[in-house]
């Protein structure tokens, strides 16, 4: 039987992070520019962080974190749409984890809470049904959040209530896709990303070939690693070795969980419930061209956008102007070039989305660098 504690702490182990940064150090003595890596993914940029990877690497290799974490990138007028749907009569409100802690511009959905709005944290998406259930006299809406790995949950939610007939369930859809924020990453005249590692759960539903034309438009490597430090660090070496010999391919570290076609039972699922917005706002990135979903038209009758058009805001609402959430998520600063970082922006008292989620850049920095906000 496969020992799994043995197995993940092989991916951890000390000795081999060593050799690896070895290997590193000395192909990267050959490079003749700066490899500059965007780690799209939020937990990669935790493992880098809690591992100390990056004072392995020599000089020349920098990790720059990216806009892979979907509490970080949600506007504030669309958490502004939670607060309104959760303020409505015999309305439940029920979303995902650290959702509830992200500010808009009137307050989190904690603080809406504490004013007796019903609001509910959900650690299982089709723990809505059983609460729909629970209360046939209330309209309960499910907040969806995610990139493409939490998609398929909310698809298999929705084709979960049509076939019960639980009525009283409505969607707020904000599922948003890697490949599209990537592309506007880089298409920034500023930008210094010349590497990717690619995401680990994203890629196990998409798979790796999403990635190949962003490769071939920006010439740049993709490596799709696993969140372990060994992972980090092989991918690390397979983009320096890459870019030695000139090339830009999309290549699979993680490949215990990554194929190239991914999951495509669940693809079939998302599709049949959803279809790409025409824009979307990403926080500190701006609209983004067809890089969101909505449901299908034949599911109009469970979108709280419809239902609720009514009372949801319509102002784009920007960050506060001393946060610097924007340009973190663009990889053009890290969370320490902001000047209320660790001060009048800690885990405790959030002022920007990076900070709150903990997946977010600055959560990270903040956690693991020992910055205190005395």
């Amino acid at each position: 039987m496969l020992d799994l504690k043995q197995l993940y702490e092989g991916f951890r182990n000390p000795e081999t992070i060593r050799q690896l940064a070895a290997e590193i150090g000395d192909e990267a003595a050959k490079l003749e520019e700066p490899l500059n890596i965007m780690e799209v993914c939020g937990g990669h940029t935790h493992t880098i962080m809690k591992y100390g990877l990056k004072q392995l690497l020599p000089e020349n290799i920098d990790f720059i974190h990216g806009p892979g974490c979907p509490v970080c990138i949600m506007p504030k007028e669309r958490i502004d749409h939670a607060a309104a749907l959760a303020s409505q009569p015999d309305v439940i409100l029920v979303t995902l984890g650290d959702m509830i802690r992200v500010p808009g511009s009137k307050g989190s959905l904690a603080q809406f809470r504490a004013k007796g709005c019903d609001i509910r944290p959900l650690y299982d998406p089709l723990d809505a049904l059983q609460i729909a259930t629970d209360n046939p006299d209330k309209t309960v809406v499910f907040f969806a959040i995610g990139f493409e790995t939490s998609t398929p949950m909310t698809a298999v939610l929705l084709q979960q209530a049509e076939s019960k007939g639980i009525d009283n369930l409505l969607f707020h859809i904000n599922h948003v896709l890697v490949p599209p924020a990537v592309d506007a990453v880089m298409a920034d005249p500023a930008v210094r990303v010349n590497a990717f590692i690619g995401p680990s759960h994203v890629s196990v539903i998409q798979g790796a070939r999403v990635y190949r034309p962003l490769a071939e438009k920006y010439r740049t490597p993709v490596v799709v690693a696993g969140f372990e430090p060994v992972d980090v660090m092989e991918s690390a070496l397979r983009l320096v070795r890459q870019k030695l010999k000139g090339e830009h391919q999309v290549e699979i570290q993680y490949s215990r969980a990554v194929t190239e076609d991914g999951n495509v039972g669940a693809q079939h699922i998302v599709d049949a419930c959803f279809e790409i917005r025409p824009e979307f706002r990403w926080r500190g990135l701006g609209p983004i061209t067809h890089s969101a979903l909505k449901l299908r038209d034949k599911y109009r009758h469970r979108d709280a956008e419809i239902r609720f058009a009514h009372c949801l805001p319509t102002e784009e609402i920007n960050d506060h102007k001393a946060c610097q959430c924007g340009d973190i998520l663009r990889g053009l600063a890290k969370p320490a070039d902001c000047r209320v970082f660790g001060r009048g922006c800690t885990p405790q008292r959030p002022l920007g989305s990076c900070m709150v989620s903990s997946e977010g850049a600055c959560n990270a920095y903040y956690r693991y660098q020992g910055v205190s906000d005395e």
